[in-house]
């Protein structure tokens, strides 16, 4: 249902459908209004009602339809053109932002519903030439001028709005906030009420079956509290082994069954729980919110881009989703039902292994730009010193010394790679003097 939800929140066609039925539906319940209120009572109106007659209101209609279904062209051609330009430039992984975003859908639902209207009332006009019983819905003729009225101001904030969210700060920032939000719900400051540490040589956990994929493609939700629920009927240990974002084929290992056999039942419902799909998506996918910002990084020290203030403010983004990351608990793997029996083991990515992720990338592609290469070492000095556990801060510190070594050896003006050392070497003292005193948690 979750992942059903998500596709539909990041489709162009959803909120565009609605309004138009809506559209529809508000055509015919003016129109039944104009049937039953009488000619005396439009007059007490006065200044606020219009009545243009038949030929005037077809033109009006006519007008209005015409121009709305040439706008929601054109802003549709805006948009695609914006998407092609986002693609290119920033990665084609982001268009999903842009079609995901509810200003753009809701900007064509408007002008696509508002000729619909007009289509419906105008329709609706009958003249005494046709059957001698002229008809023409004034107060629906005098809601499609207001509604013309309102098309006109969401044009221009479509203007605004289309330009505003092309720009590098606003379109890091939304993927900002979908990193912070994935951190916040597959990494929570607080641990759940039934989360337990979890012994691996305990022997209850050596028997187990294994629960495969039916299908292929990418893993976009996987729904962690059906599972414990379906568990906990059957009275089994339930591991999911796999995470949000993998690829899986047909036959590939989603979970595994612990502390007895799995029933057909219980395999048939924890594979419902695996939503999967066509793409990835940052929801429950911790490594593609990092890798979003980590590519509009990468993009913009292109030689074809050569913009090297964009990444340091992509990496100046990431640091506003890691450091809340780094500074949280672990939390522990398993989950109990309320008689405290194990019943559910959840998986999540290390947080070093988040970290290596992006520098790793930075050491292959910023090497090139002094101004990136800082901007990498400021993000590591950053999340280190906020770090809660010693191993991140280690992690750190053997990034920044493979940074050094891939520097000093990448042909650099000699002055930059001494004056990169120093950074560094700074940022490597102020590392190791944060973690002083840090007791070491097990890996």
């Amino acid at each position: 249902m979750r992942n059903t939800m998500l596709q539909i929140r990041e489709s162009f066609w959803f909120i565009p459908a609605v309004l138009g039925v809506l559209a529809i539906l508000l055509a015919q319940a003016l129109i039944s209004l104009d049937h039953r209120i009488e000619e005396e009572q439009l007059h007490t109106l006065g200044y606020f009602f219009y009545e243009v007659g038949v030929s005037g209101s077809r033109s009006i209609l006519g007008a209005i339809g015409g121009s709305m279904l040439a706008v929601a062209a054109t802003s549709f051609s805006i948009t695609i053109s914006v998407l092609a330009t986002a693609s290119s430039t920033y990665g084609p992984r982001l268009v999903r932002n842009f079609m995901a975003d509810r200003g753009n859908q809701i900007v064509l639902g408007v002008f696509s519903a508002t000729f619909l209207y007009s289509l419906t009332v105008l329709r609706s006009i009958r003249s005494q030439s046709s059957d001698n019983v002229a008809f023409v819905p004034d107060i629906a003729v005098n809601v499609a001028v207001i509604l013309a009225v309102i098309c006109v101001a969401v044009l221009v904030y479509f203007i605004h709005h289309i330009a505003d969210s092309i720009q590098v700060s606003t379109l890091s920032a939304r993927v900002r906030s979908e990193l912070i939000a994935c951190v916040d719900e597959m990494y929570p400051a607080s641990p759940p009420d039934n989360a337990v540490a979890v012994d691996r040589s305990d022997p209850a956990l050596s028997g187990d079956a294994v629960i495969s994929a039916d299908t292929s493609g990418f893993i976009v939700t996987i729904d962690e509290q059906s599972i414990l629920r379906h568990a906990v009927h059957h009275s089994r240990t339930v591991e999911i082994t796999t995470a949000g974002g993998r690829h899986v084929l047909a036959g590939d290992e989603l979970a595994r069954v612990h502390s007895g056999d799995a029933t057909p039942e219980l395999i048939a419902a924890v594979r419902k729980c695996f939503s999967l799909g066509d793409a990835r998506n940052p929801h429950q996918d911790i490594d593609f919110a990092v890798q979003q910002l980590t590519e509009m990084a990468v993009r913009a020290l292109s030689p074809s881009t050569n913009d090297p203030y964009t990444a340091k403010n992509a990496l100046a983004e990431l640091a506003v989703g890691l450091v809340p990351l780094v500074q949280r608990n672990i939390i522990p793997e398993g989950r109990v039902d309320e008689q405290g029996s194990l019943r559910l083991l959840v998986y999540r990515t290390a947080p070093t292994a988040i970290v290596d992720t992006v520098f790793d990338a930075m050491r292959t592609y910023a090497l090139p730009s002094p101004i990136a290469v800082t901007a990498t070492i400021d993000l590591a000095r950053r999340i280190g010193t906020a770090a809660r556990y010693q191993h991140t801060r280690d992690a750190l510190l053997r990034q920044l010394t493979l940074l050094r070594d891939a520097y000093s050896s990448s042909g650099a003006n000699p002055q930059d790679i001494e004056a990169r050392s120093v950074e560094i070497n700074a940022a490597q003292q102020v590392l190791e003097t944060s973690g002083a005193g840090t007791t070491t948690e097990p890996a």
